[in-house]
């Protein structure tokens, strides 16, 4: 049962096979969700997110930040971030996170899309700089959005609303059969940010 008196069954696996996705639902009430936007909003140091594809920089409308333990490194579309220093609101968050999940982490990489027509494509979390089979944890803020899951070999779909407030967990081998996409939509208008708090095995040292 979540805080809003719902039932929820948290330990069954939304994926059918090949990995481990759990939807603990909405962990927060709606005006500590809230407050949380607002504060990333205004204090988090947002940059446009860029990429290198076919050998071209792309600047993309949504914004992004990368917060962790250390200034860890992180490459993704071939662009290396270096990570901040949480801020207070992340660790509290962090804090949350961990004791709902169970899991540590050590890292985060927030997004922010300004409306429905800013997602994210096809992708898996697969890179070298993460922790191999490691757990990412995912709380949304803001707009409600459709995710979707797709499995690498049998295309199979598999998807869902995340709400405001709301925690999403993958893990196990998840990202090694699995891609996932925040589809745009021109239903959406209003804003949402998004956080995976991660774990960053530095110089590679990955732990199975």
């Amino acid at each position: 049962m979540d805080l809003f008196g719902n039932q929820r069954d948290i330990s069954k696996n939304c994926l059918p096979k090949d990995g481990e996705v759990f939807y603990y639902g909405k962990i927060f009430t709606f005006e500590e969700a809230k407050d949380y936007f607002d504060e990333l909003w205004h204090n988090i140091d947002w940059k446009n997110d860029e990429a290198l594809i076919y050998g071209k920089r792309i600047i993309t409308k949504r914004k992004v930040a990368w917060y962790g333990d250390e200034p860890f490194e992180y490459t993704y579309s071939k662009v290396t971030k270096k990570a901040l220093l949480w801020t207070d609101s992340l660790l509290r968050l962090k804090k949350k996170i961990e004791e709902v999940s169970g899991e540590t982490y050590n890292s985060c990489l927030l997004n922010l899309y300004h409306s429905g027509e800013e997602g994210m494509a096809w992708h898996s979390d697969g890179e070298k700089d993460l922790k191999k089979n490691g757990t990412i944890g995912s709380v949304s803020f803001g707009a409600e959005r459709k995710f979707a899951f797709k499995h690498k070999d049998s295309k199979e779909v598999v998807s869902m609303i995340l709400e405001h407030g709301s925690l999403l967990v993958m893990k196990g081998t998840t990202q090694s059969h699995w891609l996932h996409r925040l589809p745009p939509t021109k239903t959406v208008y209003s804003p949402r940010i998004n956080l995976t708090f991660r774990t960053i095995v530095k110089n590679n040292d990955q732990k199975i």
